[in-house]
């Protein structure tokens, strides 16, 4: 490939044959960190497993602190657009793009799976959303069981409970949000269950497809899982959604029992 948009790097699904290109997916996904950092295991881990599931992946860099929103959503946002239009260095054209977030890499994802905000707005109008969207145990509110790192480093120490109400992603939900797969663990110390819990009873209440799925054990960022009791089965999970939903060649055989 070619020289890449800033922050991004590219994880091309294996070719069943070398001119399967047509109508390929895109994952784009977005590490966790608290908007202070991005976390490997959750941008290079995922875009590996999606590799095995043939899709392709990006992963993407979003700013973090000390910028503040909506500078990772508006060039979340712009690298979804550039994706689809074929205007992204060194990519290819997505027809369809899977946004996949983890921890606050979820809040972002959240964000763009739903219409701009009134920050957004003044930079660009465009309501452009993912296809499809996958939460790992995603910052959904910024105050209620607030995660208070993602909110001070995305805000700033002090913001007003106004501008954190502000980013609560389960109030953004319309019925045009993405269809969306989530998952948390109950005894997730860090982002309290009940973020998955809200986001899922939004997307209900305005009649959106979903899939929540909450498991008993588990720390918060423990990424695929592995070997991590009934949590470890996710990854499967998610794969039988996604082919449910027609987005995994046959070539790809589905997860085992």
């Amino acid at each position: 490939m070619t020289d890449l948009p800033d922050g991004v790097d590219w994880y091309p699904a294996p070719r069943q044959q070398p001119d399967d290109d047509g109508d390929r997916p895109i994952a784009l996904v977005l590490p966790g960190g608290g908007y202070q950092a991005h976390a490997p295991h959750e941008g290079e881990g995922y875009a590996r497993w999606l590799n095995t599931l043939g899709i392709d992946a990006v992963v993407f860099a979003y700013p973090i602190a000390p910028h503040r929103h909506p500078d990772a959503v508006v060039a979340t946002r712009t690298l979804l657009r550039d994706l689809r239009a074929g205007r992204a260095p060194g990519l290819p054209s997505a027809a369809r793009v899977l946004l996949v977030g983890s921890s606050a890499g979820g809040h972002l994802a959240a964000l763009v799976s739903n219409a701009p905000t009134p920050d957004e707005r003044a930079v660009s109008e465009v309501d452009d959303r993912p296809d499809l969207t996958l939460l790992c145990y995603p910052v959904v509110s910024m105050t209620d069981h607030q995660h208070r790192g993602s909110a001070d480093n995305l805000l700033g120490p002090g913001a007003s409970v106004w501008a954190q109400g502000a980013l609560d992603a389960e109030l953004m939900v319309d019925e045009a949000t993405s269809p969306t797969f989530l998952w948390h663990t109950a005894e997730d110390p860090s982002v309290h269950v009940t973020h998955s819990l809200r986001y899922g009873q939004a997307l209900a209440r305005h009649a959106v497809p979903f899939e929540l799925h909450v498991f008993e054990r588990g720390a918060h960022g423990i990424g695929l899982a592995e070997g991590i009791g009934t949590a470890a089965a996710w990854p499967g999970v998610a794969e039988r959604w996604l082919r449910d939903r027609g987005w995994l060649r046959e070539a790809h055989a589905p997860a085992g029992p």
